[in-house]
Formats: structure tokens, sequence, C-alpha cells
């Protein structure tokens, strides 16, 4: 485990560039989820109801749809920031004790800023 004084060794292009695909991947992925949420909100949206359950079904999956929405435009704004990171260098650096994000780690969560340690810490307040 890192401690505050661990400094996260330098990666080579070859694993950045492994890194910078399975982002760009999970993107496109969230980005095209995003699309069909997006899709089937309006369709929920344009729908003329009828009867009172009808627009509580309608406006509980309206809902649901927005939190999904929401939690994938938070990833994807995680992932840009992410590959801004193998842009300027400090990709795989735990923003926190400034030491090694384990490969294990961003094999896992390839946008996670820190390392499991301080991810613990974090949590548990």
């Amino acid at each position: 485990m890192p401690s505050s004084t661990a400094r996260a060794p330098k990666r080579n292009k070859r694993e950045l560039e492994k890194y910078r695909r399975v982002l760009e991947q999970k993107k496109v992925e969230l980005s095209d989820e995003l699309a069909k949420a997006r899709t089937a909100e309006e369709e929920t949206t344009e729908e003329s109801t009828q009867d009172i359950a009808d627009k509580a079904v309608s406006s509980y999956t309206r809902e649901f749809l927005y939190s999904l929405t929401d939690g994938e435009r938070t990833v994807l704004l995680q992932i840009d920031e992410a590959l801004n990171r193998i842009d300027d260098g400090t990709y795989g650096t735990c923003a926190a004790c400034g030491g090694e994000i384990p490969p294990e780690r961003l094999a896992a969560v390839p946008y996670a800023t820190l390392c499991v340690e301080d991810k613990r810490r974090l949590e548990r307040g």
C-alpha cells in the first residue's frame, strides 16, 4: 500500500495507450446508453396516458431514466478527466497520496483517482 511519500512510477507508452483504448471504448458505450435513455425518455414523455396508474408509471419511468443518465454523465466526466491525466502524465497516480494506483484497480475502474487504501479511507469517512 502506498504511503503519503510514495511516488507513482511512470507508466510506459504502451500501457497508457491500453488504458486510453479502454477508456475511449467505455466512453462510446456510455454515450450510446445515454442516447438510448434519452430516446426512451422522449417516448415516455410523448405517450398520451389516460388513467392515473399509467401516468404514475410513466412518471416513475422518466425519473428512473433521469437517474441513470445522471450517473452515466458523471462517469463520462470521470473518463474525460482520466484521458486528460493520460495526456498530462499523471494517470495512475493517487490524487490523495501521490502513490501508484495498482494496475488491478485501474483494470476494474480505469478512471479511478484514488488508490485502494485512500478510497477505503474516503468511504469510511
